[in-house]
């Protein structure tokens, strides 16, 4: 069995917020598929702090993995042996290269079961305010200056031709020049949600304003985990 396990998005997040029995699937098993081991170790220790550390077998996947990569891993499950699969942050396979091994699994007629837990893509549209029933998440988006700007300025239109509530990340720290190219490409009138921090008790921000409101009110986002919607 592979297990899609959730991870928190902030590390404040108390553990009683989530399911007892993800402590229970995480103890079952000794082998890991992770984004990023340091990460996962810390994971794995939160939901199950009495969990030996030396006895995890945890295997990378991440953006650049391929199946030929994973193989040994992929050798056991067809063995019989169990499966977590763990991301960075929130769920996995949601902005997050765990697909590639749940893909595997249907394939292999191997059993796949889903973890409900936190979605900052998610809780982020619906604490927006925006359309819920119809929306698009567009991964990051891009580093060059040129290419971004055109990306903004598509978005936006798709939004009003479509009504579409558009979702889209950036690396913590390009943060604030994300938001400097937003009110600077965006009209006016075009609504924005920012949700940083989401589900850290003390340093949660998630507000909605249009963009002359924000040109007024600028946060402070560097270094920090950020969803941005622009949503009628």
């Amino acid at each position: 069995m592979l297990f899609l396990l959730p991870a928190y998005l902030s590390e404040n997040t108390p553990v009683s917020h989530f399911s007892p029995i993800l402590k229970e699937y995480i103890m079952q098993t000794d082998y890991f598929f992770v984004e990023n081991e340091k990460t996962a170790r810390k994971v794995i220790k939160f939901f199950a702090p009495d969990k030996k550390q030396s006895d995890l077998k945890l295997f990378v996947l991440d953006k650049y993995t391929e199946n030929a990569d994973i193989k040994e891993a992929q050798d056991r499950m067809l063995n019989g042996q169990d499966f977590g699969l763990l991301s960075e942050a929130g769920l996995p396979c949601i902005a997050d290269p765990g697909n590639l091994v749940v893909k595997w699994c249907h394939e292999k007629n191997i059993r796949v079961i889903p973890f409900s837990g936190p979605s900052s893509i998610i809780l982020a549209l619906i604490s927006s305010g925006f359309n819920g029933q119809e929306f698009t998440f567009n991964g990051y988006l891009p580093i060059d200056k040129t290419e971004k700007k055109k990306q903004i300025l598509n978005l936006e239109s798709t939004l009003q031709k479509t009504g579409y509530s558009q979702i889209f990340m950036e690396t913590p720290y390009r943060n604030n020049v994300l938001f400097e190219d937003l009110c600077k490409f965006l009209s006016p009138n075009t609504k924005l949600c920012i949700a940083a921090n989401i589900d850290d008790p003390e340093h949660e921000f998630i507000k909605t304003l249009a963009i002359k409101d924000w040109q007024k009110k600028k946060p402070e986002l560097h270094k920090i985990p950020a969803v941005f919607v622009l949503g009628k």
